[in-house]
């Protein structure tokens, strides 16, 4: 990436080898690799400017004062988070290379951001959203097939949509009912699916090929012309099927990654379960869903009880 001119070399030759390591070596994509980068750019312009000019000079008081500066300019919480994350990830790595003695952000907090329940679909919604988009398919229409087909998908697998535009069509197990999933830094997972998922696959693949162009590859999704589906074209799909349903949360697709996670917690699955299937690195980011099971469980009772 650009560096300020007066950048320290040392500065410049530690972002450039991070840069690849976060490339090479995590597996990060284009778009993260950025935003962290970003992030420690950012933070070595602040040690630059207090007279620091190299890692082993960075100090916990350095970071700080960097944190601050942002807190001041009227960054979210949930982005100063993200910030001290990035910097404590970087002055680890630094450590872990040699490129400095100590690393600082180990003793660098950050602001807890505020953590707000997730909206999704209720099981009538979610029920009427894909009859919607199958009545909308009466028609036979490869499109109509493919959004039916991807909407079932998205719900039976609670899949961010990044992994589902990434599938192809040997990934999916239809004896077994079973996909296999790439997630973040390319790891892989096996994710189950239903019958009716099952059934909208098999009616998508039957047309499939009146929509593939020779681009596509073995892409299992679509788009209108013919190359595999982008993340965007998939979003503008769900919200336009969302809009066929009365009184439902204009949600994107990962709003039904929620509603997925959240009628599997209503059904009795286990949170370990929910987090393989989901492939959450951490047990807790899984664990908000279990705030939303409660919050509908709150208001259900102070709807029905007399004494609520």
């Amino acid at each position: 990436m650009d560096v300020p001119e007066d950048f320290p070399e040392e500065f410049a030759v530690a972002l450039a080898a991070y840069e690849r390591h976060l490339v090479s070596e995590r597996d990060l994509t284009a778009h993260t690799v950025r935003a962290y980068l970003g992030d420690i750019c950012g933070m070595l312009v602040h040690a630059t400017a207090l007279g620091v000019v190299s890692l082993d000079q960075i100090d916990v008081r350095a970071l700080r004062s960097w944190l601050a500066n942002q807190q001041t300019r009227g960054k979210a919480r949930t982005t100063m988070a993200r910030r001290a994350t990035a910097v404590r990830v970087f002055t680890g790595w630094a450590q872990r290379t040699g490129r400095a003695t100590s690393d600082p952000g180990a003793q660098l907090g950050s602001p807890k951001a505020h953590t707000s329940l997730p909206a999704a679909l209720d099981v009538a919604e979610a029920r009427a959203l894909l009859e919607a988009a199958a009545v909308a398919a009466d028609d036979g229409s490869a499109v109509g097939l493919r959004d039916v087909a991807v909407l079932e998908v998205l719900y039976a697998t609670g899949i961010r949509v990044g992994e589902l535009c990434g599938l192809d069509v040997d990934d999916v197990d239809h004896s077994r009912r079973v996909m296999r999933v790439f997630g973040k830094g390319r790891k892989e997972r096996t994710v189950p699916y239903g019958v009716p998922a099952d059934r909208a696959l098999d009616r998508w693949l039957a047309v499939r090929p009146q929509l593939t162009a020779p681009g596509a590859g073995a892409a299992l999704f679509v788009g209108a012309r013919g190359a595999r589906i982008d993340q965007r074209a998939v979003r503008t799909m769900v919200h336009k099927r969302l809009a066929d349903v009365p009184g439902a949360p204009d949600l994107g697709p990962h709003g039904l990654r929620h509603t997925a996670a959240t009628h599997l917690l209503e059904g009795g699955a286990d949170l370990r379960t929910v987090q393989e299937l989901l492939g959450h690195a951490s047990l807790a980011t899984t664990q908000i869903y279990t705030h939303v099971s409660a919050e509908r469980l709150r208001k259900a009772y102070q709807l029905a009880h007399p004494r609520a």
